[in-house]
């Protein structure tokens, strides 16, 4: 990521858009975050286009907002997100607000070669009267989307925050004083924005210790929630008290069904003439669907990513898109921003946290209402790294193994139906592969950045009643056991 990289990409999607596009520009605090969205409003505006900046470093919800809130032909937001503190990326979305897919992906991908091969160097004279710096309120504009989708007036809740060294501090408080809240007690060591995350060696609310500070400061004032955003607030990590003791950080996939089951008590737009669609990425768990499924709300399963995850949205736009979200803390409600946003899932994860206080209970009795009703899912990773010169091929291999037909039976459950996702008939043509034991799902994925192969796997445990779920668990984490034991001793060949 440097600035010719910068000048190239941006000057290969100008080349792409219609001419005169508007295209906004959002940057985050990290090194090179404001000069390299310079750079991009400088191409743009070279380019014959306006380009229109947010006027200081916002998280990347606000940016995906204004896309939509200005009627913009593209978004680009200069962001790497929780990545470690030398990354920097560039982040792209279309005039749908939502980020780019097949086929768009590799037409600008094609001219910004392009453009590399013509101009190496691109050289262009800006023109400054096409460079626009937006005012606070496209900041306010977003606030007050987020708080549109909240469900009921549930608003005394305790909660403790941190924005990780990033750009969520600022905003998230601005929402929560929009939305009634009390202010949440902020972690001091990581509120304001800070390039070198000097407490967070890699700054993702899921990484172990990453929230250890907000733990602690949770127990010394009895927070009733803990709050996590990641460096540009569009992914959320919770904590609540524990069942016994101490604090407990939440699964990605415990806070989704848990703000999809708070949505779906309160009835948000149960009367929308063309009906409610929830959705989550293929990876995460399948108990979202039978909760829809139950509520006579329709459930999509996409690829994974906010660019399929969202896509509902706009491929069914006669519904109310309800909540839409990712295994990795990623959760888009309403519809209101197109894409994960850290901001609005924690003003209803607040809200529903009080809701609970207020009716006696808590998230873990929701969680056992919800698995006595639905059955026990449990999910699990497992995660094999192929360090080396080799690691790509060493990986590839061991998918491989896979693929050529996963193993017959899995901790003594048999191989009912199985599927390549490079086949394209369930999914758009993904790499990685799904096969069902029964009502087990095992599924095996590369990295697509990383020398990595994983796999994620779900079971799913009758229970009786609310006296049954001690058995369930138990018997639910030793089979678990020996899954994960098999899953990685295919892997490892």
């Amino acid at each position: 990521m440097n600035r010719l990289v910068v000048r190239q990409t941006t000057a290969g999607l100008m080349r792409w858009l219609p001419g005169g596009a508007l295209v906004v520009v959002g940057f985050d605090a990290r090194h090179g975050s404001d000069p390299f969205a310079a750079e991009v409003a400088d191409v743009v505006s070279a380019m014959g286009g306006l380009a229109e900046v947010l006027p200081r470093p916002l998280p990347t919800p606000v940016l995906a907002h204004a896309v939509l809130a200005r009627g913009a032909a593209a978004g680009v937001m200069i962001t790497a997100s929780h990545n470690p503190p030398q990354d920097n990326g560039y982040k792209l979305y279309l005039a749908d607000g939502i980020q780019l897919v097949s086929p768009d992906d590799a037409a600008i991908a094609a001219s910004i070669d392009a453009v590399a091969a013509e101009d190496p160097a691109v050289e262009f004279a800006p023109q400054p009267e096409r460079i626009v710096t937006l005012g606070d309120d496209i900041a306010a504009d977003h606030i007050a989307a987020c708080c549109s989708v909240l469900a009921s007036t549930g608003r005394n809740v305790r909660s403790v925050y941190t924005a990780m060294h990033g750009v969520g501090g600022d905003h998230l408080l601005a929402a929560f004083a929009a939305a009634g809240f009390e202010p949440p007690v902020c972690v001091p060591e990581q509120f304001a924005p800070d390039p070198d995350f000097p407490t967070a060696d890699f700054p993702n609310p899921e990484e172990a210790g990453a929230m250890d500070l907000a733990l602690g400061l949770a127990a010394a004032v009895d927070a009733d929630l803990v709050i996590a955003n990641d460096p540009d607030a569009d992914r959320l990590a919770l904590a609540v008290k524990g069942r016994d003791a101490g604090y407990v950080a939440l699964s990605g996939d415990q806070i989704g069904v848990l703000l999809a089951d708070h949505l779906l008590r309160h009835e948000v737009a149960a009367d929308h003439p063309g009906g409610r669609v929830v959705a989550n990425s293929v990876v995460s768990s399948r108990l979202l669907s039978r909760m829809a499924e139950a509520r006579g709300v329709e459930a999509v399963t996409t690829l994974t990513g906010f660019k399929w995850v969202a896509r509902p949205i706009v491929e069914q736009p006669e519904k109310h898109f309800l909540l839409g979200y990712e295994e990795a803390i990623g959760y888009c409600v309403g519809g209101v921003v197109r894409d994960k946003d850290g901001i609005s899932a924690a003003l209803v994860a607040a809200e529903m946290v009080a809701d609970l206080e207020a009716e006696g209970s808590t998230v873990w009795d929701r969680l056992d209402a919800l698995a006595v009703e639905h059955g026990l899912h449990v999910t699990a990773p497992v995660t094999v790294r192929f360090d080396g010169p080799t690691g790509n091929d060493e990986r590839e291999v061991a998918l491989g193994r896979f693929s050529a037909g996963p193993p017959a039976t899995i901790a003594g459950e048999a191989l009912t139906d199985w599927f390549d996702l490079a086949d394209g008939e369930h999914f758009p043509p993904a790499s990685g592969l799904i096969a069902n034991y029964g009502t087990t799902r095992v599924i095996v994925r590369p990295s697509g950045t990383e020398p990595k192969l994983k796999a994620y796997i779900e079971l799913i445990e009758d229970v009786a009643d609310l006296d049954d779920l001690s058995r369930a668990r138990a018997d639910a984490d030793a089979h678990m056991e020996q899954i994960q034991a098999q899953i990685k001793a295919v892997m490892l060949g």
